[in-house]
């Protein structure tokens, strides 16, 4: 008996290869899409960890004080009192008499203890800032809301157990029962946080604030636009129009690339080499961070601009000096402006990489502890990225909050300059 083999044709064959080619086409569009989708998980999931620690940061638990501002107490004139006397007066002293006359029971001296700690160690400062705007309001007694203390603030805003001896939880038995009177009075509350915005780093969390570091980082970028802009954009110019082609060029270019994958750390070491020890510059200062953070957008923008500059056609040259301009005149009238929304665009987001790097200026000892708003470029001063650095590091529960919250104001201006760039090359962009 003879056995018959199954003939294919050749549109069976065809078709059985195109369906194949099809499946696979299909596997490798699930697995892009599974990967999409684990990566938005994952971002996901990181913006509402920051956004679940950090927005409670924005608002600050204030305790409202009938203060007596009673000249013997202040240890002030009470008829004539200069400004230098309220300045350096007694004002802890008076919230004390303050907090002991709202609960007059508390008599033990540890206990009084206690209770003053309620209220944060730098309330003194804002009651300060009262009577020397408003001297007229000595001898008498006002109604002043006061910072409480970061201890108060974790636990009205739920971050920690309010049962003693809870874990997180520094506050004593006596503590929160005052705290329970105090809120069953109207006397607790929680405001914004404007001392976030408007005063520099504190080993006290509910006194620190972002405004040194965000001055600090205004002054380096504006030190590393000055300095990176025109240098990038002149480099890119001259490698891309007027350089000859030779092994010196290319190995240049091949140099720029390059540096433009080097790990920012090393360019932290350069400056400390150079900036630092070489030529003396102060540490901690924007002006040395602003040096080092051009040296990192540098590459970018050098290989932005000149990307920018190949995309203008041809013709536009020829054209140029066809009617009688020369080389430099074409390049500056010509070339340079059709291509500049390339090169703005390169350098924003040049900049927004330099505004999110540490670990340079941690070289350059942008890590010290800094209270005073910088003035100048001179001056020590503290950056965004760094100053998350040292909140990160912080061992008080207070400071987890306003680590997100710096992280938040970061992610801000990053996104800004994002979308400053976007909109730039799309208003400027022109298509050949």
């Amino acid at each position: 008996m003879v056995e018959r083999t199954a003939v294919i044709s050749p549109t069976q064959a065809a078709a059985g290869r195109l369906k194949q080619r099809y499946a696979a086409e299909r596997r490798f569009k699930a697995l892009g899409i599974s990967a999409i989708a684990l990566a938005l998980g994952f971002l996901a999931m990181l913006l509402v960890t920051i956004l679940g620690n950090g927005l409670t940061a924005f608002v600050q638990t204030n305790v409202r004080l009938d203060v007596t501002l009673d000249a013997e107490t202040l240890g002030v004139d009470a008829v004539n009192p200069s400004a230098d006397a309220l300045g350096a007066a007694n004002y802890g002293q008076v919230i004390k008499n303050a907090m002991y006359k709202a609960f007059p029971a508390v008599e033990g001296r540890a206990e009084r203890r206690q209770l003053a700690a309620l209220v944060s160690s730098g309330a003194d400062v804002s009651l300060r800032k009262v009577l020397v705007a408003n001297p007229g309001l000595l001898g008498t007694t006002q109604s002043i809301w006061l910072t409480a203390d970061d201890d108060v603030d974790m636990a009205m805003k739920g971050h920690v157990s309010r049962q003693a001896g809870a874990e997180g939880n520094r506050l004593t038995d006596n503590q929160l029962a005052w705290l329970d009177q105090l809120e069953q009075r109207g006397d607790v509350a929680k405001k914004f946080n404007t001392a976030l915005f408007t005063t520099g780093d504190s080993r006290e969390p509910e006194q620190a604030g972002l405004w040194g570091a965000v001055v600090g980082s205004f002054f380096s970028l504006s030190i590393t636009l000055l300095v990176c802009f025109p240098l990038g954009v002149a480099t890119s110019v001259y490698l891309e129009e007027f350089a000859p082609k030779n092994r010196w060029t290319d190995l240049i270019e091949v140099n720029i690339n390059n540096l433009a994958a080097v790990p920012s750390v090393v360019f932290g070491l350069l400056g400390l080499a150079i900036f630092l020890n070489f030529f003396g510059f102060p540490r901690s200062a924007p002006l040395v961070g602003g040096l080092v953070l051009a040296l990192i957008s540098l590459p970018t923008i050098i290989i932005a601009g000149r990307a920018a500059m190949k995309a203008v056609p041809p013709s536009i040259r020829e054209a140029a000096l066809g009617l009688g301009a020369s080389k430099l005149q074409m390049v500056t009238d010509h070339v340079l402006p059709l291509s500049m929304p390339g090169i703005l665009t390169g350098t924003i987001l040049g900049m927004a990489h330099a505004l999110g790097e540490t670990a340079p200026l941690l070289m350059i000892g942008m890590v010290a502890f800094i209270v005073d708003i910088p003035a100048s470029p001179l001056d020590p001063s503290a950056v965004l990225p760094v100053q998350v650095y040292l909140w990160a590091d912080s061992p008080e529960r207070a400071f987890v909050e306003r680590t997100s919250a710096a992280i938040m104001v970061l992610l801000f201006f990053l996104a800004m300059m994002n979308v400053a760039a976007i909109l730039l090359r799309k208003k400027f962009e022109r298509r050949w």
